[in-house]
């Protein structure tokens, strides 16, 4: 038995050796990346026992009072508390039912067009606010809302009253999802079209021998071919709910707007940034990785049962 352990122990180091020396460069290229994830997503992570105790960065992380989970009862106990989870959400939900079909909608439209200028002409224009920096981006949207800006001389035209949009509580929320959709549409679509190219033509030929129209041919070709690819980037999407941009939000948001815009992001940048309580900033980033984690399981379960399509 000795015996047969060690000739398996030889096996598995003459393996690991022949591979070694079949793949030794793919094994230098992949060295930094595996460098960068150790530094910067693994490293990071011994951090994480701040949420059990009062960190004070005079005494560092080993040499701080131990105090249970009084941080996730502080955050749960804050009148705030419910505010956030509701903002989240709702940004997240408003984001995923309007942004989510967006791009897949764009893709299918331009799948259909025939003519190859035109369509190029599409993609280029749809394309390019993603690369706009996102400061950028808000600083255009702040200008069109401001009351003398073009979004009021847009109201106005129609019989509306000129006003501030981003400090009305009722327009951030649409304000946000549709900059959203159109600084994001074109570039994901790249994915669609790019699993549109994938479909078999074999299936459109049979399918108008079986005299199916344009539209029939989406519905029961083009959409079954993609729905593999929709529904792992709906895992990925659902597995990021509580990740509203911070950045966005804090660029757009007024203290007047607090009740419809504050969210888990912003409120730990604050905390932990400007009021410099980092044990509870990072007990609420640590509650919101596991809100999302807990999304992508189940989003996936649902997808593997019902599509047999999932992440994993």
């Amino acid at each position: 038995m000795v015996a047969s352990r060690e000739k398996k122990e030889l096996t598995l180091g003459h393996k690991l050796s022949r591979d070694y020396k079949l793949n030794k460069w793919k094994y230098v290229l992949i060295l930094p990346v595996l460098v960068y994830l150790a530094l910067f997503a693994y490293k990071p992570m011994y951090g994480l026992v701040i949420v059990f105790k009062n960190y004070k960065t005079t005494r560092g992380i080993a040499g701080s009072d131990y105090v249970g989970f009084m941080w996730f009862r502080a955050f749960f106990n804050d009148p705030y508390f419910f505010r956030l989870l509701r903002n989240t959400f709702t940004l997240s939900a408003l984001s995923i039912i309007f942004g989510f079909p967006a791009p897949i909608l764009l893709a299918l439209m331009i799948n259909e067009v025939q003519n190859t200028k035109f369509k190029r002409m599409v993609q280029t224009i749809t394309y390019m606010p993603y690369f706009i920096s996102l400061v950028v981006t808000c600083s255009i949207i702040t200008i069109y809302c401001q009351q003398d800006g073009l979004f009021s001389n847009i109201a106005v035209l129609f019989g509306g009253e000129r006003q501030n949009f981003l400090i009305n509580v009722n327009a951030f929320r649409p304000i946000y999802v549709i900059s959203g959709i159109w600084q994001n549409i074109g570039w994901n679509s790249i994915i669609y079209l790019a699993a549109l190219s994938g479909i078999d033509m074999e299936q459109y030929e049979a399918a108008r021998i079986d005299g199916a129209n344009r539209f029939q041919q989406i519905l029961h070709v083009t959409i079954p071919g993609i729905l593999p690819t929709i529904m792992v980037l709906f895992v990925l999407r659902m597995g990021s709910i509580l990740n509203v941009g911070y950045e966005k939000v804090l660029l757009l948001y007024t203290t007047s707007t607090y009740e419809v815009a504050d969210v888990f992001s912003t409120y730990t940048y604050r905390m932990g940034l400007v009021n410099q309580q980092y044990s509870l900033s990072t007990s609420v980033g640590l509650f919101n990785t596991l809100v999302n984690v807990m999304f992508l399981v189940l989003t996936n379960y649902l997808s593997k049962k019902t599509t047999e399509s999932g992440l994993f």
